[in-house]
């Protein structure tokens, strides 16, 4: 079996933090096969921009300064996405041997671990077929509709996930709401006056039950674990590599320059 390494975290983190251990977890990769899989939470509601995107066509800035909202960019690409009370997943790796050197390929793989974990948890997922064209071009957030191999859960998006690719190592990163607030993603993403409909749910929703994050990802990485048949050895970040990553935080995602770029 092949060993993973996992990283769980249980306090929650800033959004820039986040992004910047993402990044790090990315960049540490090399030609040698490796994987990491992390798990984490948000301090409080993040608005997260795709990295092509323009804050001011995706987002009521003034509405996310005024309710206290942070906003980062991602090094992913894809939509908007809230970050509210929820698991945000983490797969990094240069493990061609598991994973499909295409984009989509290894999406549909990860899709597929998650699914594994989420039917641990008592849910019936499915992939989501291909979004319509309007979606797909158009500026609504991540979690107003599912997009193709998207997970869903009674026609309701229950995942919304992005990934980055260079030569063969990706990371891939994805939303799992415990709760979903749909008053609060439509006044952040503009949609407030929109009839538009929102397909989206969560972990609670969905199992009729408050759900605990550990007792989610606990599912979570059994359902890794038995889809890819691996072992996962757990990490604790050096006090030097802390170091690299609040550098990037601090020059990188908690930089307006990057943010906002004009």
């Amino acid at each position: 079996m092949k060993d993973w390494i996992l990283l769980v975290d249980d306090a929650p983190h800033k959004g820039s933090l986040n992004m910047a251990v993402d990044e790090f977890l990315f960049d540490s990769l090399t030609d040698e096969p490796r994987t990491f899989l992390r798990f984490y939470q948000w301090d409080r509601p993040t608005a997260s921009l795709g990295y092509s995107q323009t804050a001011g066509n995706v987002l009521d800035l003034a509405f996310c300064m005024a309710k206290g909202i942070d906003v980062v960019r991602r090094i992913t690409g894809g939509k908007m996405v809230l970050h509210h009370q929820e698991i945000t997943y983490a797969v990094a790796s240069s493990d061609q041997s598991v994973f499909s050197p295409t984009l989509g390929g290894s999406y549909k793989i990860i899709s597929r671990a998650l699914m594994n974990g989420l039917v641990k948890m008592g849910l019936q997922p499915s992939l989501a077929q291909k979004a319509p064209l309007f979606y797909a071009k158009g500026n609504l957030p991540c979690f107003s509709r599912p997009a193709q191999d998207e997970i869903e859960v009674g026609g309701k998006k229950i995942v919304g996930s992005a990934q980055k690719r260079a030569a063969i190592k990706f990371l891939q990163h994805g939303s799992i709401p415990l709760q979903h607030d749909e008053a609060l993603l439509r006044s952040v993403s503009r949609l407030k006056a929109s009839p538009e409909e929102i397909r989206m749910t969560s972990l609670s929703e969905t199992l009729g039950r408050a759900v605990d994050f550990r007792w989610a990802v606990n599912h979570l990485v059994d359902g890794f674990a038995d889809f890819f048949k691996v072992n996962f050895t757990t990490l604790r970040f050096t006090k030097d590599e802390w170091a690299k990553i609040k550098d990037l935080q601090k020059k990188k995602y908690g930089n307006n320059d990057w943010t906002f770029p004009k």
